[in-house]
């Protein structure tokens, strides 16, 4: 064997390596897109739930946290709010949000204000309800810890 690369060696290197990287390209995707299902639990999708997806997009509420990572990372991630915040209750969270977006904002100096955004408490429990099953959709453990 000789001791410098051919042209025939390095096009060979270059489809063989381009074929494998398609190859491991569409084995994951096909791999990603068979496992959405177990990990979204897109069938416990309510009313409510949809409701709560639209108020957290008119508000833009991702425009300062984050939810599973995605978002500006100005306020707190909301994807494990429910446990952080509720314990795991879905009453004591609906409580606990309903009393903290009807205390905004809050009069702290030198912190980040939150803005007052009138909701009804209809649209507070819908809102609730989505962060509710966000928080169950498997995020195989993102965030690393708890407060996000």
């Amino acid at each position: 064997m000789t001791e410098r690369i051919t042209k025939d060696m390095a096009r060979n290197i270059y489809f063989g390596g381009g074929l494998f990287a398609i190859l491991v390209f569409t084995g994951l995707t096909f791999d990603t897109a068979h496992r959405i299902p177990q990990l979204s639990h897109a069938d416990k999708i309510t009313k409510s739930v949809v409701a709560g997806k639209k108020i957290w997009e008119d508000n833009d509420c991702v425009g300062c946290h984050t939810l599973l990572g995605e978002g500006a990372y100005y306020a707190p991630e909301l994807g494990n709010a429910f446990q952080r915040l509720g314990g795991g209750d879905k009453q004591a969270f609906r409580a606990y949000m309903e009393g903290w977006m009807a205390a905004q904002p809050l009069n702290i100096p030198n912190r980040r204000k939150m803005p007052q955004f009138n909701l009804s408490k209809k649209q507070v429990d819908n809102l609730a309800d989505f962060l509710i099953w966000m928080s169950k959709v498997n995020d195989q453990n993102w965030p690393p810890n708890i407060q996000g």
